[in-house]
């Protein structure tokens, strides 16, 4: 059997995420009752009338093919939620469904990055963004954040990342990992910055409905209209609507963007599913009080976690605005005992949490973050209460 493979793939790092799930899924499936902090993903269900809406186009025989870039009711949805949500009277021509956001991002790595090319990549970030971009023979440029900042990049940063070798910018706001959101005034700066060169910007707002304390989400193509002939956002159900294994997600573009996207999908995926896509019109086109209880709920379960977190020795964490996600501060427990070794840095923390304390985080270096964990408070008050609590007695006990 050949064992040469693509050469592309010598730069791409693993998900670090999903090595944690696979490793708490083993503990499970020996028995141990794992607190799962790691993976990103809702325990609610889809509202109700969602779920009506996927039997329903069962029953009408959505089980052909679409349209590639999705069915002309859902792209017209989605044009009237971005016009209610982020002030953008877009047409259908602009939009892109695809296979969940991530696929959205992969199909614009696909359509723009070349080798030579800069992505400006504030950190800490996704850990797919610049794995993407790695994978096009594109160079991620990451800036770091601090969290005095609140994660967030600078215009004087931003404007000394930026160069003639920059094909595009990516901002996610709210934050996956941190939670960290742009206020009006922050996502300004960085427009006026943008304005002054030719630069994509990509802004991934898939949690934009998830903020909390009154925190207002306004979007970069309401505040600057002026830039959207070179301005994406990407968007879906997963997160709103606990829709993560439905996988529909877009991007809004240029249409001339978009008449590409068509291209690279039509000779990958082809259409997303058919009866998901149904469904996504409905979660777009439904009530949305099961969208403000959600968020209600995420909000009360972060001011437990957050406190909780703040409560345990050697771990710091602040108050994120939105997502769902705690970023906590573990640098004062690395050099910890554990056993005969010691922790020596975040990913040895992570697991350590997961053998004495089964709980499962992510390490923070894999967001471009060392010494910190991200930990997903997508889950009951309960576990995390549990959660928590086990990492302290875990801490203490090693410090013994």
């Amino acid at each position: 059997m050949p064992t040469t493979f693509a050469k592309r793939l010598d730069a791409v790092a693993p998900s670090v995420t999903l090595a944690m799930s696979a490793r708490a899924n083993e503990l499970r499936a020996k028995g141990v009752d794992v607190v799962a902090f790691g993976v990103g993903e809702p325990d609610f269900e889809p509202p109700s009338y969602v779920l009506e809406a996927a039997k329903a186009a069962v029953d009408k025989g959505a089980s052909k093919y679409t349209a590639v870039t999705g069915i002309a009711p859902l792209k017209q949805a989605i044009c009237a939620a971005t016009k209610a949500r982020k002030g953008w009277d877009i047409t259908p021509d602009m939009v892109t469904v695809s296979v969940g956001a991530k696929h959205a991002l992969f199909n614009l790595a696909l359509a723009l990055y070349e080798p030579g090319d800069e992505i400006v990549l504030p950190a800490p970030m996704w850990v797919s963004y610049p794995e993407q971009v790695r994978m096009m023979g594109a160079t991620p440029i990451i800036v770091p954040t601090t969290e005095e900042s609140g994660f967030r990049i600078s215009a004087d940063a931003l404007a000394g990342a930026v160069n003639k070798k920059t094909k595009a910018v990516i901002l996610c706001t709210p934050s996956n990992p941190t939670g960290s959101a742009y206020s009006k005034d922050a996502l300004l700066g960085l427009c006026d910055v943008m304005r002054k060169n030719d630069a994509w910007l990509i802004v991934d707002e898939i949690y934009a409905e998830l903020v909390y304390d009154g925190f207002k989400h306004v979007s970069a193509a309401e505040l600057a209209p002026d830039l959207r002939d070179r301005l994406i956002i990407v968007d879906g159900v997963s997160k709103t609507y606990a829709m993560t294994g439905w996988r529909i997600g877009w991007s809004i573009t240029p249409k001339a963007l978009a008449k590409a996207l068509d291209t690279v999908q039509g000779q990958s995926t082809t259409n997303p599913t058919a009866v998901a896509q149904w469904a996504a019109l409905a979660a777009l086109t439904g009530p949305q009080e099961d969208v403000e209880r959600m968020r209600q709920a995420f909000e009360k379960r972060r001011n437990v976690m957050v406190a909780a977190l703040n409560d345990v020795p050697g771990i710091k964490c602040r108050m994120p605005e939105g997502a769902f996600y705690a970023f906590a501060d573990c640098r004062a427990l690395i050099g910890m005992p554990w056993g005969e070794k010691k922790v020596t840095n975040d990913e040895d923390l992570a697991f350590f949490l997961l053998e004495r304390a089964s709980v499962a985080t992510v390490p923070g270096g894999a967001f471009g973050a060392p010494g910190y964990l991200r930990l997903s408070y997508a889950t009951s008050e309960e576990r995390i209460k549990e959660g928590v609590s086990r990492i302290k007695k875990a801490i203490e006990e090693a410090k013994r």
